[in-house]
């Protein structure tokens, strides 16, 4: 039973970190190098993220500027920076692609906060599965009868303690993501 519980808290951490890497990629009014992570560029027939074909950089709080190594990639990135969910127009000269922050909007604040919530609820519906999951093997060891009957109940309560113990810190995170974006 100890293993089901160590391999339902390393997917439900994975989960979490996943989680942590969405929110991070979420602008919250400066500009973080961090934002471009999961664009994709088509990179000779490979996706590859931004960081890995091109230096980018904040000199100001309010700009990134992306310098790709080969010339011909500026006009990929910027067609894949905006059909990404940044919000941001590039601007280039045929060296770099500069891309401006404005000032977060109160609309744009409250649309930032629901893709935050999204992802709240993503990451809650995958650790629930991961509970499902523990509970289905638990389920199956009582069947071929490696646990007993109060193991398994005893099994269940553990498995959905650990479930509420991430459901929590989920919800801490998106909540502590969505007052720093509010504060600006």
């Amino acid at each position: 039973m100890k293993e089901v519980y160590r391999e339902t808290t390393s997917k439900m951490g994975k989960t979490l970190q996943v989680l942590k890497s969405d929110l991070a990629s979420v602008r919250a009014g400066r500009a973080n190098p961090h934002l471009l992570d999961r664009i994709m560029i088509d990179y000779y027939g490979t996706p590859t993220p931004i960081n890995q074909i091109g230096n980018v950089s904040s000199p100001e709080p309010r700009l990134l500027v992306i310098s790709p190594w080969e010339t011909k990639l500026i006009s990929s990135i910027e067609k894949e920076i905006m059909k990404s969910d940044i919000g941001i127009t590039p601007n280039n000269d045929g060296k770099v692609i500069r891309l401006v922050f404005p000032e977060l909007t109160e609309e744009r604040r409250k649309d930032l906060v629901k893709v935050i919530n999204r992802y709240g609820e993503e990451s809650k519906i995958a650790i629930r599965s991961v509970r499902r999951e523990s509970n289905d093997s638990l389920k199956k060891m009582k069947k071929v009868s490696e646990i007993t009957e109060d193991d398994h109940k005893n099994g269940e309560v553990e498995v959905q303690n650990i479930t509420d113990d991430f459901i929590k810190q989920v919800d801490e995170l998106v909540k502590e993501k969505e007052k720093e974006i509010m504060e600006f």
